[in-house]
């Protein structure tokens, strides 16, 4: 491993006060694999929020709360009229997920937050600190929910009645928790926006360097799925009569895989979730949910990928005597972040010594929605093996405080720029 790079600055972030304050907050929905288990709007997501929001009032900012439970903390700057820089991430984890996706970039934040007030900082700029709600998606179906309706993405109102497995709604689930907030869930005049994150990826680490510089994210496209057959016995139902729709998914999931495969290594394709009925052992399955999504760098090859996808799932379902319907969930194009805000990023890194590259997001980040409303840019951290949306997901103390640094030096010259 590469050895510990030694931050070339003398307004150093507290690595050690960082990495604790990530330990005690992977405390909260901890599982005993190691890794967090912090679905959004529950009651261990609302513990998460209430540390949150006692830890940054605790250092002078201010909490508020949108409608959609998107929590901001403000510190003021030396001019009140200029519009805020903005940083964060999410608290939200995957059901099985590790203790830094997500939670690195709203405790670096933190971190950033605290520094300011160790060195008697006064930003020009006002800072806001954000917690996203519902980044990964996991509960709802629906991922940057909390960025996508800030963004004007999609409604206010139809992210409230999305609903989990369990028939609860996000308004319900919102109102449950009291973090449906009564400040307006739109964009409002911000300078810019960072957010720290973990790659979920093996390319930094490949090529061991320190810090990614996040040029943009690539294109996607997710849609909902569903086969419907017939549920009859698995003993006395022959070839001919069945109308099973768990192999027509798993057709349709093959064809994903094989899509995504003539696509080399910027393909992706994924069936994440599936949920089959009735779910017996001896009945054929008569109806299958699933989930399917396509990601690439180019616009034209999702493109692509969808015009191929359909009439070729369409075409399984019929040789099967199978209903289909296929519902897009949302297409998000590739997404350039701002120049000089990414300029910011490799100037910190550039001046601190990191090793470094440029590097286009795989996964997806509040970080793209909010890019069409702020200048945006985003850093990286490597993390071991690539592993991430396990509860396995690890990276080193001198990586978080890395990125952390990184954040601090970008945060601060982009407040403190003259205009």
């Amino acid at each position: 491993m590469q050895q510990p790079d030694q931050p070339r600055t003398n307004q150093p972030i507290d690595a050690r006060r960082l990495w604790d304050s990530l330990m005690d907050f992977a405390q909260i929905g901890a599982t005993a694999k190691g890794g967090v288990r912090r679905l959004t709007l529950t009651d261990i997501d609302k513990r998460g929020r209430d540390r949150f929001r006692a830890e940054c009032e605790a250092l002078g900012l201010t909490v508020r709360v949108d409608a959609i439970g998107n929590m901001f903390a403000r510190r003021p700057g030396r001019d009140p009229n200029r519009p805020p820089v903005l940083f964060g991430s999410h608290l939200d984890s995957q059901p099985s997920g590790g203790k830094f996706d997500g939670a690195l970039g709203v405790l670096a934040g933190l971190e950033v937050m605290r520094s300011l007030n160790d060195l008697n900082i006064v930003t020009e700029a006002p800072l806001e600190l954000i917690n996203w709600t519902d980044e990964e998606g996991s509960r709802f179906g629906h991922s940057l929910m909390g960025s996508g309706v800030w963004a004007g993405v999609f409604g206010l109102d139809k992210a409230y009645a999305l609903t989990d497995t369990e028939g609860q709604s996000v308004a319900t689930a919102l109102d449950a928790i009291g973090y449906r907030g009564d400040q307006p869930a739109s964009p409002f005049n911000a300078d810019a926006y960072f957010e720290l994150h973990i790659e979920q990826g093996p390319i930094l680490e490949r090529e061991d360097r320190r810090i990614g510089i996040v040029t943009g994210a690539q294109s996607q496209v997710w849609y909902d799925m569903v086969t419907t057959g017939q549920d009859s016995h698995a003993g006395t139902t022959p070839p001919s009569a069945r109308k099973d729709a768990l192999v027509c998914a798993a057709r349709i999931i093959d064809l994903v895989d094989r899509l995504m495969r003539a696509r080399g290594d910027d393909g992706r394709g994924t069936v994440g979730q599936l949920l089959v009925t009735p779910n017996s052992r001896n009945v054929i399955p008569g109806e299958v949910r699933f989930s399917v999504e396509f990601r690439h760098p180019s616009d034209g090859q999702v493109d692509a990928l969808d015009r191929e996808f359909r009439p070729a799932a369409q075409a399984i379902a019929d040789a099967g005597g199978i209903r289909l319907e296929l519902t897009t969930l949302f297409r998000i194009p590739a997404q350039p972040f701002d120049a000089g805000c990414v300029d910011l990023v490799r100037q910190a890194t550039t001046r601190l010594g990191y090793s470094a590259r440029e590097i286009v997001s795989g996964a997806g980040h509040d970080a793209v929605y909010v890019a069409r409303h702020v200048p945006t840019a985003m850093i990286f951290t490597p993390c071991k093996d690539g592993l991430s949306h396990n509860e396995a997901e690890s990276i080193e103390p001198e990586q978080a405080q890395a990125g952390c640094q990184v954040l601090f030096e970008a945060v601060l010259a982009r407040a403190n720029r003259t205009l």
